[in-house]
């Protein structure tokens, strides 16, 4: 599995032979580099809520290549219903959407979710993605919560978790080390920082707190982490 930081909390995962996006905000998005910000190939696209920086270019790259939309269950009706999208699974949390073996299974998630006409769109999730034997979390867009020490970490076992670090609209650093802690993984791949003046949490700062035992990958926009 190989996971590429498109800026934010914009990724491609490689996986089970699909090129999967989650949370593809890349045009608008300034730390995406332009190289990747128009796609040649999508599969999967995995939202975790429907604000802006994370719907992103979902309708039009759903349009473009008929790949399979997986979105929690209000945010893939409007999807259905506004844009007229095909192929879109609906899971709400708990639930697991199997595509050819690569799993996605929505989790907890504590923030908002509407998208820019502020109509609301459900609950924000997380998302877990499980192929080829390994575990990956994307948080989304959190704060630190308990379920991740039981539901997250004993159900789903995720060996590299990706966690939004720059505070103000997300947890920062210090609440980002505690979820590691819960979480018990000992790779992190932080996100959801720098992109924007207001979000000040940095990869050191997180690193500093979590200790040597924890790689966090301090990876810039446009490069890979093999899982």
């Amino acid at each position: 599995m190989e996971l590429t930081w498109l800026g934010h909390s914009s990724f491609r995962l490689d996986a089970g032979g699909k090129r999967i996006y989650i949370d593809p905000f890349l045009n608008g998005n300034p730390k995406c580099p332009e190289n990747e910000q128009t796609p040649e190939r999508v599969d999967v696209i995995a939202i975790t809520h429907a604000h802006g920086d994370h719907l992103g270019d979902t309708v039009d790259l759903s349009k473009q290549h008929g790949c399979t939309v997986i979105a929690p269950v209000e945010l893939a009706d409007w999807l259905q219903g506004k844009h007229k999208l095909e192929n879109v699974r609906d899971p709400n949390k708990g639930g697991t959407v199997d595509l050819d073996g690569v799993r996605f299974t929505l989790t907890d998630a504590n923030h908002s979710s509407s998208n820019n006409d502020l109509e609301y769109m459900g609950e924000p999730c997380g998302i877990v993605v499980r192929a080829e034997g390994k575990s990956v979390y994307f948080a989304g867009d959190t704060n630190v919560f308990g379920d991740m020490g039981t539901v997250i970490a004993r159900l789903y076992k995720p060996d590299v978790a990706v966690l939004p670090i720059g505070d103000n609209y997300t947890m920062g650093p210090e609440e980002a080390a505690l979820a590691v802690e819960l979480l018990g993984v000992k790779r992190v791949v932080p996100c959801h920082y720098g992109t924007f003046p207001v979000l000040t949490g940095t990869p050191d700062a997180l690193a500093e707190k979590v200790g040597g035992d924890v790689k966090v990958e301090k990876i810039a926009p446009g490069e890979s982490v093999t899982i």
